[in-house]
C-alpha cells in the first residue's frame, strides 16, 4: 500500500521562550525536524508534507529538496494543520501517517509497524501509543472490552468528568502518530468539531477517533517498544529530556556493537559518527558530526572529535581535533589542537 507522511510542524513553541523556531532547536547536533523527516523519507513512498506556517523561511530553506510544504496561516490546531495537506495528497495514496515535526525520538521501524497495523487490520486509524505515568500531559487512551481504542481524553478534558481521576490514573498515554485510512481521513477532516481551547478555538486531530467509532469504524492501537518515542519538546526541560533520551540510545548502541563506554552518562556521540569495535571511550568526550573512529582506538577522556577520522588502534588524549586526519597507531595529545581542511 502506498503510504504519504506528514509532519505537523507550524507551531512556533512559545513555551520554548526562543526567537527561533521550536523544530529548528538541535537534538544530537541536528535540528529536531532532522531527525523525524530522515526518519519519514525511509517509509514515505513520496516526499513527506511537512506542515508550517508562512513565513517560516528557515525551515523551508532547511529542508528544501527533501520535502514538500503546505501552509497553515492561521493557528487553528492539529486538525486544521492536517488538512492544509489535502491538496497535495488527496487521492494519492491509500495511507496517511500524521505526526509532529518535534518528535526526534520517533523510529522509521515504529512508523512501518504502525502503517502494518492499518493495513491488516482495515482500521480507519491505527494510532502509537506509550505507557507514562499519572502526571504526564499526554493524552488518555480509552479502549474497550476488545481492546479497540474508543476515545482519547486530553488532560483538561478528563478533569472535567465525573470519572477524571480514574481517566487520569490510565496508564496507556497517545503519543501523537496516526496512520489512516487515506481516503476516510480526507473525506471526514472538515467534519472536526470545532472546540475552544486555551489559545482560541481549535480543530482537534485526536476527535478523529471519536468520529471513527460513532461511525462504527475500527481504531487500533500500537503500543510503543521505546516510551522515549513519545517524547516532543516543547520547552527548554523537554529539549533536555529528549536530548538526553537519544544520547542513552546512541550509547546503547554502540556499547552493543564492541564499543566501551567507561560512563556513557558522560559520553557525547552524535548519531552520524562511525566507530569501531574495541574502541575505547573515557568520560567527557564530545564525538560530533562525520567523525569516523577506527577499531582498537582510545579516546579521551576529555578529548573533541568533529568531523575526524582515526585510523585503527589511535589513541587522543584531552585534545580537540576539527576536519583532521591522524594515521593507524598514532598518538595525539594531551593538549593539542589539530585543524584539517574541512
Amino acid at each position: 500500500m502506498t503510504l504519504a507522511v506528514v509532519l505537523l510542524a507550524a507551531g512556533h513553541g512559545t513555551r520554548m521562550r526562543s526567537r527561533k523556531q521550536k523544530i529548528l532547536h538541535e537534538v544530537a547536533g541536528q535540528p529536531m525536524i532532522s531527525h523525524v523527516l530522515a526518519a519519514a523519507e525511509s517509509v514515505a513512498d513520496t516526499p513527506p508534507v511537512v506542515v508550517i506556517a508562512p513565513g517560516d523561511d528557515a525551515v523551508r530553506a532547511l529542508l528544501d529538496g527533501r520535502a514538500r510544504f503546505a501552509f497553515q496561516d492561521q493557528p487553528l490546531g492539529t486538525g486544521h494543520a492536517t488538512l492544509m495537506a489535502a491538496s497535495l495528497l488527496q487521492g494519492r495514496s491509500a495511507q496517511a501517517l500524521v505526526t509532529y515535526g518535534d518528535m526526534p525520538l520517533l523510529r522509521s521501524e515504529t512508523m512501518r509497524r504502525l502503517a502494518a497495523a492499518q493495513a491488516e487490520s482495515e482500521a480507519a486509524i491505527a494510532m502509537l501509543t506509550v505507557m507514562g505515568a499519572s502526571d504526564s500531559t499526554f493524552g488518555r487512551v480509552l479502549r474497550d472490552a476488545n481492546g479497540d481504542v474508543l476515545e482519547i481524553v486530553e488532560v483538561a478534558q478528563a478533569r472535567r468528568r465525573p470519572d477524571g481521576e480514574a481517566v487520569l490514573a490510565i496508564p496507556e498515554h497517545n503519543a501523537g502518530v496516526y496512520c489512516f485510512a487515506a481516503d476516510w481521513l480526507w473525506q471526514h477532516l472538515r467534519a472536526l468539531p470545532l472546540r475552544q481551547a486555551r489559545r482560541g478555538p481549535e480543530y482537534y486531530l485526536t476527535d478523529m477517533v471519536g468520529l471513527a467509532v460513532s461511525q462504527g469504524r475500527r481504531v487500533v492501537a500500537l503500543v510503543a517498544d521505546d516510551a522515549d518515542e513519545g517524547l516532543g519538546a516543547g520547552t527548554r526541560a523537554e529539549l533536555a529530556a529528549v536530548e538526553a533520551a537519544l544520547r542513552r540510545r546512541v550509547n546503547r548502541r554502540w556499547l552493543e556493537a564492541g564499543v566501551t563506554l567507561m560512563d556513557p552518562d558522560a559520553t557525547y556521540i552524535e548519531p552520524t559518527v562511525t566507530i569501531g569495535q574495541d574502541t575505547v571511550i573515557w568520560p567527557n568526550c564530545h564525538l560530533q558530526g562525520a567523525t569516523v573512529v577506527g577499531e582498537g582506538c582510545v579516546v579521551g577522556p576529555n578529548t573533541i572529535l568533529r568531523n575526524a577520522r582515526l585510523g585503527a588502534g589511535a589513541r587522543v588524549e584531552a585534545s580537540v581535533l576539527t576536519d583532521a586526519a591522524i594515521a593507524a597507531g598514532a598518538v595525539v595529545g594531551p593538549f593539542e589542537h589539530l585543524r584539517g581542511e574541512p
